[in-house]
């Protein structure tokens, strides 16, 4: 009898696993249907000669390209050396800016006013233009690039992180200080807390910020990297390559965002919607 109501059951439950499995599938074509469209146009048109591929590589001839990049090694050793640079810049700006801007965010209001001005003037500075300033003081080497990389990270954190804090709720510090709750305790469990979507949008910014300024240091003065290869690549007229390098970087920059955003997600697990700034 039991066996009879198990298989029963498992009969039962079986239509809505392929229900929802169904579904999925739907989702997920329903959410890709206009990029495979588009490498389809892409790929008729350059067959076709509507797009000459002297100019523009084919979706199949980039895919063969990416394939014979990684199968001689040079593809994932550029990619290894991008990925460093553009990690140790943001972690270094991500380590100062963030107790920095809790500094400048909280309780001194006299040298928060001071100190805005000269913050926001320096943000809004053009990093493309200062590029030559840092290859110039810290020459072609690692340390420009990494410095670079800090410069453009610094500032959407650290605005972030004051601006999280300017926005905690004073009743809600006001309480806990009532309850007994002072110093550490006070802010990791409440300040931090309240302050941590805010920051984190500030994170994302800066990292999706880091990749993509990497890539225009790495043009200039450098013989690794992905930028590197960009620039390689298009001063030899090597087409199918460039379209290739030009793919994997976009492609890494939506890896980058989508970890983030996961990250973001299953931190502040407990809010409903972050807020955009």
């Amino acid at each position: 009898m039991q066996t009879i109501v198990k298989e029963f059951s498992v009969q039962k439950d079986r239509p809505l696993k392929i229900r929802f499995l169904g579904t999925a599938v739907k989702k997920f074509i329903a959410a890709n249907i206009s990029i495979a469209a588009f490498f389809v146009i892409w790929e008729i048109f350059v067959d076709t000669g509507v797009l000459k591929d002297t100019f523009v590589a084919a979706p199949s001839m980039i895919a063969v390209t990416i394939v014979q990049l990684l199968e001689n090694g040079t593809l994932l050793g550029h990619i290894g050396i991008s990925l460093f640079r553009a990690i140790g810049g943001f972690i270094l700006a991500a380590v100062i800016a963030i107790p920095l801007g809790f500094f400048l965010g909280g309780s001194f209001h006299m040298f928060r006013r001071a100190v805005t001005p000269l913050v926001r003037l320096l943000s809004a500075a053009n990093p493309f233009a200062l590029l030559p300033v840092f290859i110039l003081l810290f020459g072609i080497g690692e340390i420009s690039k990494i410095a670079i990389i800090f410069w453009v990270c610094l500032w959407p954190i650290l605005l972030n992180t004051i601006t999280g804090i300017q926005n905690v709720d004073r009743l809600l510090v006001k309480s806990a200080r009532s309850m007994g709750m002072q110093g550490t305790a006070l802010f990791f469990k409440v300040i931090l807390p309240a302050a941590a979507a805010p920051i984190f949008h500030g994170l994302k910014m800066g990292c999706g910020t880091a990749f993509f300024m990497l890539i225009a240091a790495e043009m200039i003065g450098a013989s690794t990297g992905l930028g590197w290869m960009v620039w390689n690549a298009q001063i030899n007229y090597q087409i199918p390559k460039l379209f290739a390098v030009t793919f994997i970087i976009s492609v890494l920059g939506l890896l980058l965002n989508y970890l983030f955003a996961r990250i973001e997600r299953n931190i502040l697990s407990w809010q409903t919607e972050s807020p955009e700034y």
